[in-house]
């Protein structure tokens, strides 16, 4: 008999990591930090002969189990092998939110001694690379509010008497920053009409009536729209049916200020299909 759920929780620090151990901790999972991957399946065999958990459980692993990442993937090999069931979620953020995070806590970063703290985020990235790799899902908590990453963690693994909606995240962002990582479909609006060019208009955002409209008074924007909202009515469906429990579509314009954000904001009209729940965010909305 396997363990209901076991959740990996990994990722680079100031990631978000204890915000998720804590929301699953709260929804009944026994929460094990930093344990040495070489434990794992010991714990694992455990928690199952004994039941002591009730088939709950997260364990963090991360960049102060260095001495043991090397046996990251031998270690997930044994667990599935033995009937263990993981679903390893990777936190990741940009390297400019890492950096603005541990300033404002005045924490160091675990793998150096001095505060440069760009140093130990690049070493800490090759280091976890492997099991980056190997997550079954990515969260890229750069833009979540601790609010909002409790939500979708507990969205995606907390009790349910029902069968767990499909999470979809429907984000704009700004070519010029990079598409966001663990993006499952990406969306390129840039051949709409950019208010960019506007003098009037420059200095809004897509979430003004005035740019909203200059986006979408057009046949082409309309034409786009319409089938945009037939394919996630046709798609999303089929991804649940599929068994995939979170998806993120992220569409872009250059700025990820204007056309994107218009797109993404008159989605928020579409009527999601039965057991599909949809968030919205706007990446670089306050990027100049």
């Amino acid at each position: 008999m396997k363990n209901e759920r076991v959740v990996i929780i990994t990722g680079l620090s100031g990631s978000g990591k204890s915000c998720a151990a804590r929301a699953l901790e709260d929804e009944g999972f026994f929460v094990v930090d930093n344990l040495p991957v070489n434990l794992l399946q010991s714990f694992l065999d455990d928690s199952l002969r004994t039941r002591r958990y009730s088939g709950m459980v997260a364990v963090v692993i991360d960049v102060r189990n260095r001495e043991f990442l090397v046996d990251f993937a031998q270690a997930l090999k044994q667990a599935e092998e033995t009937g263990h069931h993981l679903d390893i979620v990777f936190f990741d953020a940009e390297d400019a939110v890492l950096i603005r995070r541990f300033s404002e806590t005045r924490r160091r970063h675990p793998l150096i001694m001095t505060d440069n703290i760009d140093e130990g985020i690049a070493l800490e990235r090759d280091l976890m690379q492997q099991i980056r790799d190997a997550a079954t899902r990515i969260i890229d908590t750069s833009w979540l509010t601790p609010h909002q990453l409790r939500q979708q963690v507990v969205r995606l693994f907390g009790k349910r008497e029902t069968p767990m909606p499909l999470a979809v995240l429907i984000q704009s962002f700004g070519f010029r920053y990079g598409v966001p990582p663990g993006s499952d479909i990406v969306l390129d609006v840039r051949f709409l009409p950019n208010p960019h060019f506007e003098h009037h208009l420059q200095h809004l955002t897509g979430l003004e009536e005035s740019v909203q409209n200059f986006v979408i008074d057009n046949q082409t924007c309309r034409d786009f729209q319409r089938h945009l909202e037939d394919l996630l009515h046709f798609l999303l469906p089929q991804y649940r049916q599929e068994g995939k429990s979170y998806l993120t579509i992220s569409i872009g314009c250059t700025g990820g200020r204007h056309r994107s954000v218009t797109i993404v904001e008159k989605l928020r009209n579409l009527l999601p299909p039965a057991g599909i729940q949809i968030d919205f965010q706007h990446r670089d909305i306050a990027k100049r």
